[in-house]
């Protein structure tokens, strides 16, 4: 008996594999993947509608072939609230038509105002895109101006911190007087013209430099 296992599919294409084996760690490395193609300079299609350019990123309604159900000067929100009521009232129309006349020509003539209604929805929806871009930008930049004010507060933190350590380290090392500075020196040495030392080779030096020279000539 075959065990029933779940399949998982992916609800995307998987990517071709003629590109993936091309852009290889190793051919990367080599510098042997293709390179991206070039910027398009002119006209092309996408999607089965031609394209330039030059156009606006948001193209007119009168430019992609469709008739213009409101004025050139108009609030965004009332008229997406009128093309939603029309939108409604178009539908519970064609319901009507589905019911009674099922054969009737107008049903094509519904499906046709409710595809239009559609597209001007759309497209006063793509007219908010660069608004929403701006926002979008605004928040970003607030977030990031937020984040750096807290991580230099934190810096200024630790950095009295530290201040405020080497102060009481310098505040608890003891306080050294004359003697004790005179007596951590070296002393100064007489030295005739000769270069020889004026009283004698172990007269008027440190402890520890005759220990030094003890050590020297042993060797």
């Amino acid at each position: 008996m075959a065990n029933a296992e779940a399949i998982q599919v992916s609800s995307l294409p998987l990517p071709p594999a003629q590109y993936i084996n091309l852009y290889t760690d190793d051919n990367i490395r080599k510098n042997r993947a293709p390179k991206p193609p070039a910027p398009i300079q002119d006209a092309y299609t996408m999607f089965g509608s031609p394209f330039n350019n030059d156009d606006n990123i948001i193209r007119p309604l009168e430019i992609q072939g469709f008739k213009r159900l409101y004025p050139q000067h108009f609030d965004r929100r009332k008229e997406l609230k009128k093309l939603n009521h029309s939108l409604l009232v178009n539908f519970l129309d064609l319901i009507d038509l589905l019911v009674h006349y099922p054969d009737s020509p107008r049903r094509a003539e519904k499906i046709d105002d409710l595809n239009l209604l559609f597209v001007h929805i759309h497209h006063l929806l793509n007219e908010f895109r660069p608004h929403q871009a701006r926002e979008t930008l605004r928040v970003m930049m607030e977030l990031q101006k937020r984040q750096r004010i807290e991580t230099a507060q934190r810096f200024q933190n630790h950095l009295e911190k530290v201040r405020e350590m080497v102060k009481n380290a310098f505040a608890s090392l003891p306080d050294l007087t004359d003697a004790d500075r005179m007596g951590g020196g070296l002393e100064p040495m007489d030295v005739g013209e000769a270069g020889d030392l004026a009283g004698g080779r172990g007269e008027g030096c440190h402890p520890l430099d005759r220990l030094m020279c003890e050590i020297v000539d042993r060797m």
